[in-house]
């Protein structure tokens, strides 16, 4: 993450989503990339991945990854849309979401939270996405869009988060 265009802002917004996704009672599942060779998740974000089953992988598409797609699969029919954060934008990002269109789910990329090395990469990456058909927004776009309306519990819930 030390090489990864504005990483604070990319792992806020990953807590922040995962926050959410646990309030609003979406599942998560998340990924290591190689961790013998690159490590553990940022300290921040380890922290909030005790319960999230997680994967090592190598592979740049996580659902060319065997376990992963094992956990997709695993999930109730109903989930028709996959949010994805993290890095890097143009590569794993880019990958898994037309692997998930593969798959028949559309790709929701939280734009605040996916990054790269570099902001040109991160820019292209996101505008290669929305020509493939993703939908890409910020990370409160997707929050609002989930919760639908104010005044519900998890609405008040995911206040503190969002504000």
């Amino acid at each position: 993450m030390s090489q990864i265009y504005e990483a604070d802002r990319v792992i806020d917004t990953i807590i922040k989503m995962v926050h959410c996704a646990n309030i609003i009672g979406i599942p998560v599942i998340a990924n290591t990339q190689y961790k013998k060779g690159l490590g553990l998740y940022v300290g921040k974000l380890e922290e909030l991945m005790n319960d999230v089953p997680r994967p090592d992988k190598t592979e740049f598409n996580a659902l060319a990854n065997q376990e992963t797609t094992g956990l997709l699969n695993a999930l109730p029919s109903t989930i028709d849309t996959g949010i994805l954060v993290g890095v890097e934008t143009h590569i794993c990002i880019y990958q898994t979401a037309l692997g998930m269109q593969e798959k028949g789910l559309k790709p929701w990329i939280v734009a605040d939270g996916v990054s790269s090395r570099s902001k040109f990469n991160h820019k292209l990456g996101l505008e290669r996405l929305q020509a493939q058909d993703a939908a890409v927004g910020p990370a409160e776009m997707i929050i609002y869009e989930l919760l639908g309306k104010a005044g519900t519990p998890e609405f008040k819930a995911v206040l503190p988060h969002i504000l």
